[in-house]
Protein backbone atom coordinates (compact mmCIF):
# COMPACT_ATOMS: atom_id res chain seq x y z
CA UNK A 1 0.00 0.00 0.00
CA UNK A 2 2.77 2.33 0.60
CA UNK A 3 4.42 1.84 -2.37
CA UNK A 4 1.06 2.77 -4.36
CA UNK A 5 1.32 5.83 -2.44
CA UNK A 6 5.30 6.32 -3.20
CA UNK A 7 4.65 5.42 -6.80
CA UNK A 8 1.74 8.36 -6.91
CA UNK A 9 3.96 10.67 -5.26
CA UNK A 10 6.75 9.91 -8.19
CA UNK A 11 3.48 10.14 -10.98
CA UNK A 12 2.55 13.92 -9.55
CA UNK A 13 5.84 15.28 -9.42
CA UNK A 14 6.03 14.67 -13.42
CA UNK A 15 2.82 16.68 -13.92
CA UNK A 16 3.85 20.40 -13.92
CA UNK A 17 3.34 23.38 -12.02
CA UNK A 18 4.00 26.99 -13.01
CA UNK A 19 6.38 26.75 -10.91
CA UNK A 20 10.23 25.61 -11.59
CA UNK A 21 11.03 22.06 -9.64
CA UNK A 22 14.42 20.47 -10.01
CA UNK A 23 12.69 16.60 -9.82
CA UNK A 24 10.73 17.55 -12.94
CA UNK A 25 13.84 16.86 -15.41
CA UNK A 26 14.64 13.45 -13.07
CA UNK A 27 13.07 11.22 -15.60
CA UNK A 28 14.84 12.75 -18.81
CA UNK A 29 17.74 11.02 -19.91
CA UNK A 30 21.06 12.35 -21.88
CA UNK A 31 23.19 10.37 -24.43
CA UNK A 32 26.19 10.14 -22.60
CA UNK A 33 29.27 8.03 -24.44
CA UNK A 34 26.39 5.94 -26.27
CA UNK A 35 24.28 5.32 -23.03
CA UNK A 36 20.80 7.13 -21.88
CA UNK A 37 21.35 7.98 -18.36
CA UNK A 38 19.34 10.29 -16.13
CA UNK A 39 19.98 14.01 -16.81
CA UNK A 40 21.06 14.61 -12.99
CA UNK A 41 24.01 12.18 -13.46
CA UNK A 42 25.42 14.55 -16.34
CA UNK A 43 24.27 17.51 -14.81
CA UNK A 44 23.25 19.68 -11.97
CA UNK A 45 19.69 21.12 -11.94
CA UNK A 46 18.61 23.54 -9.46
CA UNK A 47 15.78 26.17 -9.51
CA UNK A 48 17.29 29.52 -10.28
CA UNK A 49 14.05 30.97 -9.37
CA UNK A 50 10.27 30.36 -9.16
CA UNK A 51 9.72 30.42 -13.17
CA UNK A 52 13.27 29.09 -14.28
CA UNK A 53 15.64 25.73 -13.98
CA UNK A 54 19.15 25.95 -14.63
CA UNK A 55 21.05 22.67 -15.96
CA UNK A 56 24.68 22.82 -15.14
CA UNK A 57 26.16 20.26 -16.90
CA UNK A 58 29.38 18.26 -15.07
CA UNK A 59 31.64 18.27 -18.85
CA UNK A 60 32.11 21.10 -20.99
CA UNK A 61 29.89 20.20 -24.40
CA UNK A 62 27.33 18.44 -22.83
CA UNK A 63 24.85 21.59 -22.67
CA UNK A 64 23.53 20.52 -26.63
CA UNK A 65 22.81 17.45 -25.79
CA UNK A 66 21.10 18.18 -22.43
CA UNK A 67 19.46 20.75 -24.29
CA UNK A 68 18.29 18.57 -26.92
CA UNK A 69 17.12 15.67 -24.17
CA UNK A 70 15.08 18.53 -22.96
CA UNK A 71 13.42 19.30 -25.84
CA UNK A 72 12.71 16.53 -27.05
CA UNK A 73 10.63 14.76 -23.50
CA UNK A 74 7.37 15.10 -23.19
CA UNK A 75 7.31 17.90 -20.83
CA UNK A 76 6.81 20.79 -23.43
CA UNK A 77 9.97 22.86 -22.48
CA UNK A 78 11.44 25.13 -24.26
CA UNK A 79 15.62 25.11 -22.82
CA UNK A 80 17.99 27.80 -24.32
CA UNK A 81 21.83 27.57 -24.14
CA UNK A 82 23.64 30.09 -22.04
CA UNK A 83 27.36 29.37 -22.39
CA UNK A 84 27.90 26.14 -20.57
CA UNK A 85 24.34 26.65 -18.66
CA UNK A 86 21.14 25.59 -19.92
CA UNK A 87 18.34 27.62 -18.69
CA UNK A 88 14.57 26.30 -19.05
CA UNK A 89 11.88 29.08 -18.25
CA UNK A 90 8.96 27.63 -17.22
CA UNK A 91 5.51 28.33 -19.36
CA UNK A 92 2.90 30.19 -17.04
CA UNK A 93 -0.38 27.73 -17.24
CA UNK A 94 -3.80 28.97 -18.19
CA UNK A 95 -7.16 28.36 -16.55
CA UNK A 96 -8.00 25.67 -19.14
CA UNK A 97 -4.74 24.06 -18.69
CA UNK A 98 -4.92 23.75 -14.97
CA UNK A 99 -8.34 21.87 -15.18
CA UNK A 100 -6.90 19.78 -17.51
CA UNK A 101 -4.13 18.72 -15.23
CA UNK A 102 -6.71 18.40 -12.42
CA UNK A 103 -8.26 15.45 -13.91
CA UNK A 104 -5.21 14.09 -14.72
CA UNK A 105 -3.70 14.42 -10.66
CA UNK A 106 -7.39 13.01 -10.32
CA UNK A 107 -7.02 9.86 -12.50
CA UNK A 108 -3.57 8.77 -11.12
CA UNK A 109 -5.44 9.51 -7.39
CA UNK A 110 -8.03 6.88 -8.47
CA UNK A 111 -5.35 4.69 -10.03
CA UNK A 112 -4.11 4.32 -6.60
CA UNK A 113 -6.73 3.99 -4.53
CA UNK A 114 -7.52 1.23 -6.72
CA UNK A 115 -3.71 -0.89 -6.17
CA UNK A 116 -4.00 0.35 -2.39
CA UNK A 117 -7.97 -1.46 -2.78
CA UNK A 118 -6.44 -4.54 -4.72
CA UNK A 119 -3.84 -4.92 -1.94
CA UNK A 120 -6.58 -5.20 0.67
CA UNK A 121 -8.57 -7.73 -1.69
CA UNK A 122 -4.91 -10.22 -1.96
CA UNK A 123 -4.84 -9.70 1.89
CA UNK A 124 -8.45 -10.49 2.60
CA UNK A 125 -8.19 -13.13 0.38
CA UNK A 126 -5.09 -15.09 1.94
CA UNK A 127 -6.87 -14.94 5.52
CA UNK A 128 -9.62 -16.87 4.04
CA UNK A 129 -7.25 -19.43 2.61
CA UNK A 130 -5.22 -19.49 5.67
CA UNK A 131 -8.34 -19.96 7.74
CA UNK A 132 -9.64 -22.86 5.31
CA UNK A 133 -6.27 -24.57 5.82
CA UNK A 134 -6.72 -24.10 9.42
CA UNK A 135 -3.75 -22.20 10.25
CA UNK A 136 -5.93 -19.53 12.08
CA UNK A 137 -9.58 -19.11 13.69
CA UNK A 138 -12.54 -17.18 12.02
CA UNK A 139 -12.05 -14.77 15.12
CA UNK A 140 -8.42 -14.37 13.89
CA UNK A 141 -9.75 -13.87 10.51
CA UNK A 142 -12.10 -10.62 11.34
CA UNK A 143 -9.56 -9.06 13.68
CA UNK A 144 -7.21 -9.42 10.88
CA UNK A 145 -9.92 -7.79 8.12
CA UNK A 146 -10.56 -5.16 10.32
CA UNK A 147 -6.76 -4.14 10.83
CA UNK A 148 -6.46 -4.59 6.99
CA UNK A 149 -9.43 -2.11 6.62
CA UNK A 150 -7.86 0.42 9.04
CA UNK A 151 -4.47 0.19 6.90
CA UNK A 152 -7.00 0.55 3.86
CA UNK A 153 -8.45 3.79 5.08
CA UNK A 154 -5.32 4.96 6.30
CA UNK A 155 -3.68 4.84 2.83
CA UNK A 156 -6.84 5.90 1.11
CA UNK A 157 -6.32 8.76 3.45
CA UNK A 158 -2.76 9.81 2.64
CA UNK A 159 -3.73 9.49 -1.15
CA UNK A 160 -6.06 12.11 -0.88
CA UNK A 161 -3.70 14.03 1.24
CA UNK A 162 -1.10 13.85 -1.65
CA UNK A 163 -3.81 15.05 -4.08
CA UNK A 164 -5.40 17.64 -2.23
CA UNK A 165 -1.99 19.13 -1.95
CA UNK A 166 -1.35 19.05 -5.50
CA UNK A 167 -4.80 20.32 -6.81
CA UNK A 168 -3.64 23.13 -4.58
CA UNK A 169 -0.24 23.71 -5.77
CA UNK A 170 -1.93 23.10 -9.71
CA UNK A 171 -4.67 25.95 -9.25
CA UNK A 172 -1.83 27.85 -7.66
CA UNK A 173 -1.27 31.67 -10.16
Amino acid sequence: MSKSVEALKTELVKIRTGRAHSSLLDHVTVEYYGMQVPINQVANVTAGDSRTLLVTPYEKGMAPKIEKAIMQSDLGLNPASQGEVVRVPMPALNEERRKELVKVVRNEAEQARVAIRNVRRDANQELKNRVKDKDITEDDQKRGEERIQKLTDQFVAQVDEVLEHKEQELMAV
